[in-house]
């Protein structure tokens, strides 16, 4: 075989073991421990989210808390709340700033007003709300209003 078949198969080799490493949950890197969301909902409750968000079908939001600043979280959606949008939302909340969020509820920079909860929670909390949220989505169909072509 001469150099540039070898080179040729060795790549496809190599290409090969990289695409079959993604079907291996083991190989893909960073992956919390399970949580549990009873544990989540009091955690919820302890970080005193219930400042600005409630819970379809958990918790209210407190009647004592910013009166100008609700965020529903959970219920019906269209979209998939993965893990790991999750526990961004939670841990690093400017990463990704709803289009919804008004200018109020962002400073100067374009930061959210959302505290940050890192200095203080376990990592157990952080994987216990966020087992605790994703139990809390319903996962809908999108109505569509059009001609379906077969």
């Amino acid at each position: 075989m001469n150099e540039a078949k070898y080179c040729a198969v060795a790549a496809a080799c190599v290409a090969v073991l990289f695409l079959l490493s993604g079907c291996n949950p083991e190989a893909r890197g960073f992956a919390l421990p399970l949580g549990n969301a009873d544990a989540g909902k009091a955690a919820f409750v302890r970080l005193e989210c219930t400042q600005c968000h409630s819970v379809a079908e958990g918790v209210d939001k407190d009647a004592t808390g910013h009166p100008d600043i609700h965020f529903k979280l959970g219920g019906e959606t269209t979209r998939v709340r993965t893990y790991g949008d999750l526990v961004t939302s939670i841990i690093n909340p400017n990463h990704k700033i709803s289009g919804f969020i008004k200018d109020a509820n962002v400073d100067a920079e374009g930061n959210t007003n959302m505290p940050s909860h890192n200095e203080v929670m376990t990592v157990q909390e952080l994987v216990d709300l966020t087992t605790y949220l994703q139990t809390t989505y319903k996962i809908i169909r999108p109505e569509t209003h059009g001609m379906y072509y077969p």
